[in-house]
């Protein structure tokens, strides 16, 4: 669909929660750095657009499970920036109650079932609330982001299968940034492109330019209308890249700065910036208008996480769930 075809506000929104999920995550990196934020940071740079397009073709009520790079999803779904940041700083007040840090983020409200530290830990868990939406008979569908190294874990091939087996309302969404941490796809598996393995399961695969927030958010609905129908799984390949490390302080030895910068000439956000202006969608000083919130809304996020409190050590066993065997917890 031409960009044309779209309102407004929301191509302005799209705009916005990309611009929101690049400076969270280039501010956690800076008070990472200034010592606010303790623990690793895998950032999701470069990758704003497969997180906004996809999450906003979903409904409040569906549900996503996310990755050890899942700030992005986060912020597309509805998550506060003052909680995430709280959350990263190991503050009382973070989602988690600053126990949970960048890996393990959840808010189940926002229908946020969780990041996960675990390669591929997130596609059963979707799987599992899929199969429930079913015997419920309830329209709802859940989405599971995941990295292209994932793809050859077996929780994937085990999810999947049940999945295509029962036709459960399922999105398994590919963020195919091309490395499984430092290694190259091609030297993880045998085909360029892993949206093919989904025939294997009897389900739909389709590629996406990960770049193009649009393109996503299309695809995405197509898949959200299939789920809801009855109709089964889909595949979403989003071919993208992220401009950062693994993790911060990763040395990046693995990539040529030729490459990088190929990519960046693909940006996510200042191409869909320029498309705006030159369809006529936006000003440059509502572009503008629109950054300066973003900023001052993440000076607001840092302040609230700095201030809030850490969390006590008798609350150390809240939320902790298990058997119990003379006082302690297993």
């Amino acid at each position: 669909m031409s960009i044309s075809n779209y309102p407004k506000e929301q191509l302005l929104t799209f705009y916005r929660q990309m611009v929101k999920v690049r400076e969270f995550e280039l501010r956690a990196i800076n008070e990472r750095r200034a010592g606010l934020i303790p623990g690793f940071i895998h950032s999701c740079v470069g990758q704003e657009a497969t997180a906004v397009g996809a999450c906003a073709a979903l409904n409040q009520d569906d549900v996503i499970t996310s990755t050890h790079r899942g700030h992005g999803h986060l912020v597309a779904k509805g998550g506060e920036p003052r909680y995430m940041m709280a959350e990263l700083a190991a503050r009382q007040t973070g989602y988690c109650g600053g126990k949970g840090g960048s890996l393990h983020m959840t808010d189940f409200e926002l229908g946020i079932l969780g990041a996960n530290g675990i390669v591929a830990g997130g596609i059963p868990m979707a799987v599992g609330a899929a199969l429930a939406f079913q015997m419920r008979g309830e329209q709802r569908v859940a989405l599971s982001f995941f990295g292209d190294g994932a793809v050859n874990e077996g929780a994937f091939h085990e999810a999947a299968n049940l999945a295509g087996l029962w036709k459960l309302p399922m999105i398994f969404f590919c963020e195919n940034n091309l490395y499984g941490e430092g290694t190259p796809q091609d030297k993880q598996a045998p085909v360029k492109d892993l949206s093919i393995r989904a025939a294997g399961y009897a389900f739909p695969g389709v590629i996406v330019d990960g770049n193009d927030v649009t393109a996503v958010y299309e695809a995405t609905q197509e898949a959200v209308a299939r789920a809801r129908a009855g109709e089964g799984p889909t595949f979403i390949e989003g071919k993208t890249y992220r401009y950062r490390g693994h993790y911060e302080g990763d040395p990046m030895v693995y990539r040529s700065p030729e490459e990088l910068e190929a990519w960046q000439e693909r940006d996510p956000i200042a191409a869909f910036r320029q498309r705006l202006l030159e369809h006529k969608f936006a000003s440059e000083s509502e572009i503008t208008a629109v950054e300066s919130e973003i900023q001052s809304l993440l000076d607001e996020a840092v302040e609230f996480a700095a201030q809030s409190p850490q969390p006590t050590r008798e609350s150390a066993l809240d939320g902790v769930y298990g058997d119990t065997h003379e006082g302690r917890v297993f």
